[in-house]
This record gives C-alpha cells, sequence and structure tokens, in this order.
C-alpha cells in the first residue's frame, strides 16, 4: 500500500511540476511576444491579452477572473476534481503571467516573429497541459459546457468558434484586422508544436506489402531487420487470386533498405509507405 501511495504521489508530484512549465512556458508567449506586439489570439488569455492591451490593466488577473465563471458553469458537467485541477493550473498561469511582466522585456517588434514564437512557447505549454492531464479551463471548457447545453456541431467546433469571436473582436478592437492573420499564424504553430509535445518523436512508417512471395520476403526481413512482421491474408479482387499482404513498422530511416530488399525479391510488389504518428512494442519505444 504504501508503494502504491508513493508511486501515486510521484505521479501527481510530475504532474504538477509540468503543469508549472507548462503555464510559464505560456506566460512567456503572452509577455515576450504577443502582448507587446498587440497580437490577439485565441481563448481566454487572448481576451486578457485585449484587456492588458486597451487598458493596461494585468492580463495575469483577467486569465483568472475570465475563467472562474467558466469554471463555475463547467462544475456539475466535469466534476469537482477536474474543476479544482483547472483552477490551480488558471492560478499558476495568472500568477506566472504577472511575474514575468516584471521582468522579461519583449524579444521582437517583429509581429511575424512574435506570432512564430509566442505560437511554439504556447505550444509547449498546451501539448505539457494535455500529456500531463491538466487543463486551464478556458474556451476548451467553455466549448464542452456549451456543447453540452446546445449538442450541435462537435466540441472542437464550439471551442473554435470562441476562440475566433475573440480574435475577431481584438482585431476590430485595435483597428489592425491583420491581426487575424497573425492570430492564424500563432494558432497554426501552437498546433504543431502541442502534437509534437503530446506524441513525442516516437514515429515510424507503417509499412503494407501486398506480394505473391509473402514468405520468401518475410523471411529476408526477419533474417535481416530486428522489426516484427505479421501476415494478412488477402485476395486480388480484379484476379480473384489469393495475396499476402505482410504489415511491418519501421523507422524512418529504414524505409530505402526495405524497399530496395523487396525490389530484390519480388519487382512486382505492391509498397504502401504510411506515417504511424506514435508507434509501441519491440524495437520502439515501450507501451
Amino acid at each position: 500500500m504504501k508503494g502504491i501511495n508513493r508511486e501515486k504521489a510521484q505521479k501527481e508530484f510530475i504532474r504538477y511540476l509540468f503543469m508549472v512549465l507548462g503555464c510559464f512556458s505560456y506566460a512567456l508567449s503572452l509577455q515576450t511576444f504577443l502582448i507587446p506586439n498587440e497580437i490577439v489570439g485565441g481563448g481566454v488569455s487572448g481576451a486578457a491579452s485585449l484587456i492588458e492591451i486597451l487598458t493596461h490593466l494585468p492580463a495575469g488577473l483577467f486569465i483568472v477572473l475570465i475563467n472562474i465563471p467558466i469554471l463555475i458553469f463547467g462544475f456539475r458537467l466535469m466534476g469537482w476534481k477536474f474543476i479544482l485541477r483547472c483552477f490551480i493550473t488558471t492560478a499558476c498561469l495568472g500568477l506566472a503571467t504577472e511575474i514575468l511582466s516584471w521582468f522579461v522585456p519583449p524579444m521582437t517588434d517583429d509581429n511575424i516573429l512574435a506570432a512564430a514564437y509566442g505560437g511554439v512557447l504556447q505550444g509547449i505549454g498546451i501539448g505539457l497541459f494535455i500529456r500531463f492531464e491538466t487543463s486551464s479551463g478556458g474556451t476548451e471548457l467553455l466549448g464542452r459546457v456549451t456543447h453540452h447545453a446546445v449538442p450541435v456541431g462537435s466540441i472542437a467546433t464550439h471551442v473554435a468558434v470562441f476562440d475566433a469571436i475573440v480574435v475577431i473582436v481584438g482585431a476590430i478592437a485595435l483597428n489592425n484586422l491583420q491581426n487575424i492573420l497573425y492570430a492564424l499564424i500563432l494558432i497554426f504553430i501552437s498546433a504543431k508544436v502541442s502534437d509534437l509535445i503530446v506524441l513525442g518523436l516516437n514515429t515510424g512508417k507503417m509499412c503494407y506489402i501486398i506480394t505473391n512471395k509473402s514468405e520468401e520476403i518475410a523471411a529476408f526481413l526477419i533474417a535481416h531487420s530486428p522489426r516484427g512482421i505479421t501476415l494478412l491474408n488477402g485476395t486480388g479482387m480484379y484476379t480473384k487470386t489469393p495475396k499476402g499482404v505482410l504489415l511491418t513498422c519501421v523507422k524512418n530511416s529504414q524505409v530505402a533498405y526495405l524497399k530496395s530488399s523487396i525490389k530484390q525479391l519480388d519487382e512486382n510488389a505492391f509498397v504502401v509507405v504510411t506515417d504511424a504518428t506514435e508507434v509501441y512494442g519491440k524495437g520502439f519505444k515501450r507501451m
């Protein structure tokens, strides 16, 4: 029992450690790139940034204040444990935003660079939130609440609508329609970076090999490659003849060797190579 409790405590410590790091990364994007260059992205942080740009009131404070009613609305839907975790993350993000505003100067006055690097830092923060199962609430939680009340479209659609409203209102309030273009750069890069943080670099290639010489190719690859191979039985619908379909996953650097090996054994083989965003098991990352 003590071992289980120690493991649980260690997991919670790691979760909150990376939550804090995610908050500081997200706050750094606001204070060093986005707010100084008057770039308003989506979400609660975008709304708080707009308030600071227009009124010079602290964005960190409004990140917390705007989130409070959203957390209250989400309480019944998500439960108190999730909402408490959201509130802790929100408070940490607001505090980090204010702390960094005292010490960190703007990094650039180029709006494109600001949108790009702001997106990288926001993506790191969001990715850490997702990977370690924390959330700052915001429009993601608001989208869940409104979708539950009005189940039209998906949750992602509701979130996108709220984010778009913030971006458009920001562009109008600042009398700068180019802000929409900068916000799109910010959101795109943020999404890509957060995916990278969540999925990691544990990528590979999934290969389907359709051949009449499945036994020979499988034996050769097993003998010369550390990758496992699975044989699927198929039928060519044009010729109505049985076909062996070999399924294997290889690392990106091994694709060229795989193709040259297959070519030696069966020039008529049909090979399909696709991206595999996550691969777990022998020869790759452990589950």
